[in-house]
């Protein structure tokens, strides 16, 4: 890549798949396509990695990280279209939803797809490249997620809100804070390592 093209894609509107090269219009066209099936794959891959929760129909999974990864790292574009295939895909039947497209928990999902878009958005902004940045873009991925999730879940499962509260959110916010420690240093590092290989 020349220096032109990489002082472009290090401005402060770029994400990290931006730093990939693409000659063309054409080839810009595949690199994105990739990288949204590779987004979608990613979060797939990763919800399969389950720990219930004793008391809670909401179990542990990787796919909540991996979304907030997918939109920061693709930017809010291509972090939405991954994120709605990933979803679509669920929806048509593979088997990589906690739980299934018609459980209570299917709205944590929904919550991902904005969320992904809206880290995205703020990847854009810079939100990735500092790890104070980065804390408060991954924690506002987050409650984007439970503030469909949670509510959604009251309404599947006859809960009051509350109580989807004390299930549905409750007991993953530890697990949200080191995802998030794990984003702080993983983002932020990759945009140095660019930099250096720049």
């Amino acid at each position: 890549m020349s220096t032109a093209a990489v002082t472009r894609t290090r401005r402060p509107g770029a994400v990290l798949a931006d730093l990939l090269p693409a000659a063309t219009a054409t080839r810009a066209r595949l690199r994105d396509a990739a990288l949204v099936v590779g987004g979608a794959a990613l979060t797939g891959a990763a919800a399969q990695l389950v720990v219930p929760v004793p008391g809670s129909p909401v179990p542990v999974t990787g796919q909540t990280f991996a979304a907030l990864l997918v939109g920061a790292s693709l930017g809010a574009g291509r972090g939405f279209l991954s994120l709605a295939l990933y979803t679509l895909v669920g929806m048509a039947g593979m088997p990589w939803f906690a739980g299934g497209a018609g459980s209570a928990t299917f709205g944590y999902v929904l919550g991902m797809l904005l969320a992904a878009t809206v880290v995205g958005a703020l990847a854009r902004r810079g939100g990735d490249r500092g790890v104070l940045r980065t804390a408060g873009t991954m924690a506002l991925g987050s409650l984007i997620i439970y503030a469909v999730g949670v509510p959604y879940l009251a309404l599947a499962a006859d809960l009051s809100f509350g109580k989807a509260v004390a299930v549905g959110m409750l007991p993953f916010l530890i697990g949200d804070a080191l995802k998030a420690a794990l984003a702080m240093g993983a983002l932020p590092a990759a945009w140095k390592l660019a930099g250096r290989r720049g």
